[in-house]
């Protein structure tokens, strides 16, 4: 409420007119702070920073945008923050540790995935001749103060710099049981960057090799390699990095494939039935109950489809906060303050980042060019239940009475009479030209009425 509070009075004044309010209001609830963290010749992301821990007492999510070129590889690393992926185009695969053991998964278009910090994994895209474009929730661990988020790279060399690095030769040299120079070879060679192609460098000859393997055939030779004590020669580098390699993931004990129903699964948000669909649009949620691993990061996920100037009705999200990325179309989000003055009025694209704070009203309308498609993550896994302001299951169709009608200063009539005139629920269709026309007579026919009204008093004042 505080906070709130404080963000309703920064705006009880002008700042350089209207339109320098308007932008300010902009910047407050459009994420434009877009850093590239990541570039090579192989792919790079891209991170938007969340709310600037505005909202105190919910999770900050930040949001990444991934490019990875055909064919390529996202090398070894682990975060301090809880990753989940949304595969927006193209095919991969991501190899994650789950208990010690390599798990693997093939990710195709709508799936989402989740990583836990402080898990070692890894990325490929896998499609023949197509771009690889992840987004992905970015909630970090509050128990590490810099940055937006830290990458701890398993894999590198120079570019990036692997963790391994900072140990001192002659440690590694013993946990590795290789000599020093082994340890400099294989710590020095990456130069490629964190995004490597797979298809024509020399230095991921061994990654390109150890992931063309079947996941059986990747098990049994970590486990094999494992008790290889021969010292490689300078020309036969790849028993060393099979060395390192099992060191890092652990003891694979495991020689089946994946699919156990214990290991983690992805969840496919196209494959999902909508939630709520009509004529003028559908929309999705996913929270713990519907893809567990959800549970553990506290994040939930929506997706909505638009028609062409429908609107998802004002409504509220009473739980969480939700961040939401444009995916196709053009639309306006505007955002009302906790006093009911507009606080954002804004046209977004595709590819804009917006946030909704916790309690504020909001709607979302397409564009009359075409569908508006978004996606987004909230700071709730549970369900979430928006509290709808407008439409047949509007929270002024369930406490129609009386005394709301009283709390609006109007007839019970009256307000019905307002109410019922919206038939449709959470998505609704674009005022026609008929449909406005009918409004503006209406309204005047009701206009008229209280002049009428307030004549008749006026005259019977007179004559009293």
């Amino acid at each position: 409420m505080c906070c709130a509070v404080a963000m309703v009075k920064g705006y009880d004044h002008h700042e350089g007119g209207e339109g320098g309010e308007r932008r300010e209001r902009e910047r407050m609830f459009l994420l434009r702070d877009m850093k590239r963290v990541v570039r090579t010749d192989a792919g790079e992301m891209k991170v938007v920073r969340g709310s600037h821990g505005w909202i105190s007492d919910m999770p900050n999510i930040h949001v990444g945008f991934v490019t990875m070129e055909p064919d390529s590889l996202f090398v070894p690393q682990y975060l301090d923050s809880d990753l989940i992926l949304f595969i927006r185009r193209g095919e991969a695969r991501v190899g994650s540790i789950y208990r010690d053991e390599l798990i693997e998964k093939r990710l195709n278009c709508g799936d989402v995935y989740r990583i836990p910090s402080g898990s070692t994994f890894y990325l490929v895209n896998t499609a023949d001749g197509q771009q690889l474009h992840v987004i992905c929730s970015i909630e970090k661990s509050d128990s590490i103060g810099w940055g937006t988020f830290q990458s701890f790279f398993i894999g590198g060399g120079s570019n990036p710099a692997s963790v391994l690095a900072g140990f001192e030769r002659s440690t590694l040299s013993t946990a590795l049981n290789v000599s020093e120079s082994q340890v400099r070879q294989i710590l020095t060679r990456q130069k490629s960057g964190p995004i490597i192609s797979l298809s024509n460098s020399h230095q991921s000859r061994v990654w390109t090799q150890f992931l063309e393997m079947k996941h059986y055939e990747r098990v049994q030779c970590l486990k094999r390699m494992a008790q290889v004590h021969e010292e490689a020669t300078e020309q036969d580098e790849e028993p060393i990095m099979w060395k390192l390699l099992n060191s890092v993931f652990g003891n694979l004990v495991s020689g089946k494939d994946e699919g156990r129903s214990s290991k983690p699964d992805s969840y496919n948000l196209f494959d999902r039935k909508p939630d709520f669909e009509n004529d003028y649009g559908s929309s999705v949620a996913v929270d713990q109950s519907a893809y567990s691993p959800l549970r553990q990061s506290g994040v939930g996920l929506y997706l909505v489809n638009l028609t062409a100037g429908s609107m998802m009705a004002p409504h509220l999200n009473p739980t969480a906060t939700e961040y939401g990325i444009v995916l196709r179309g053009s639309g306006t989000i505007q955002i009302v303050f906790p006093n009911g003055t507009l606080a954002m009025n804004a046209k977004v694209n595709e590819g804009d980042v917006f946030w909704i704070p916790r309690y504020f009203p909001f709607c979302q309308i397409a564009s009359h060019s075409g569908p508006f498609e978004f996606f987004g993550f909230t700071t709730s896994a549970r369900r979430n239940r928006p509290q709808f302001l407008v439409g047949s299951n509007s929270v002024l169709q369930s406490m129609r009475g009386p005394a709301f009608a009283a709390a609006f200063g109007v007839s019970e009539e009256r307000l019905k009479k307002i109410v019922n005139a919206q038939s449709e629920s959470t998505i609704l269709p674009p005022t026609s030209a008929s449909g406005v026309l009918k409004l503006k007579r209406e309204m005047a026919s009701e206009v008229m009425e209280s002049f009428g009204d307030e004549m008749v008093m006026g005259f019977e004042g007179i004559t009293s």
